[in-house]
């Protein structure tokens, strides 16, 4: 696919037909996520993929509001976090600038939009999901604490077709000095 199409093509996508996802395609977004850039090639993503259907009953019911457990009903699950106090930082501990881990959240984003265009590649559906319940997680799935849980990734076959939403002009968001 066109990646210009691809990019007006990936939706979030809040309902999902009940469909299996094959574990290697989850491995082909993962590895479409170690592509991206990251602050000294450190490469902190990490992802956690449920697909055991009663594991992910289990986050979604204990560790998502209700609002986004429906939504990902269906779905296989992927928590996605990164390493902490690596990206940004020195060998001794020291951050490299002011926004210290803060760049181990943006190397996941950066690595998070490609695995969500891999899926969408690959033809599956995906919704970002922030609101969480960080600790249950941490502790159903055993995740160390040296991992900062960012987001929950729900994957799947799309059971409606969202519309593309309008998009801000460039004028709005862009400002060129020449």
């Amino acid at each position: 696919m066109d990646f210009q199409k691809l990019m007006e093509t990936r939706r979030s996508v809040r309902k999902y037909a009940p469909a299996q996802i094959r574990r290697e395609d989850l491995e082909e977004m993962i590895r479409a996520a170690l592509e991206a850039p990251s602050w000294k090639n450190t490469e902190t993503g990490r992802y956690h993929c449920i697909l055991s259907r009663g594991l992910i009953d289990r986050v979604r019911t204990e560790c998502l509001p209700p609002a986004n457990c429906a939504k990902a009903e269906n779905a296989a699950l992927v928590v996605a976090t990164y390493v902490k106090d690596k990206a940004g930082f020195q060998i001794d501990g020291t951050p490299d600038n002011e926004l210290g881990n803060g760049w181990g959240c943006y190397d996941l984003g950066l690595q998070n939009e490609n695995f969500l265009l891999k899926a969408t590649e690959l033809g599956y559906a995906t919704l970002v999901m922030g609101i969480r319940d960080a600790g249950k997680i941490r502790e159903i799935l055993s995740i160390p604490e040296d991992e900062i849980i960012v987001s929950v990734l729900a994957v799947g076959k799309a059971g409606d077709d969202p519309k593309r939403p309008k998009r801000k002009e460039l004028e709005e968001v862009a400002k060129f000095y020449e």
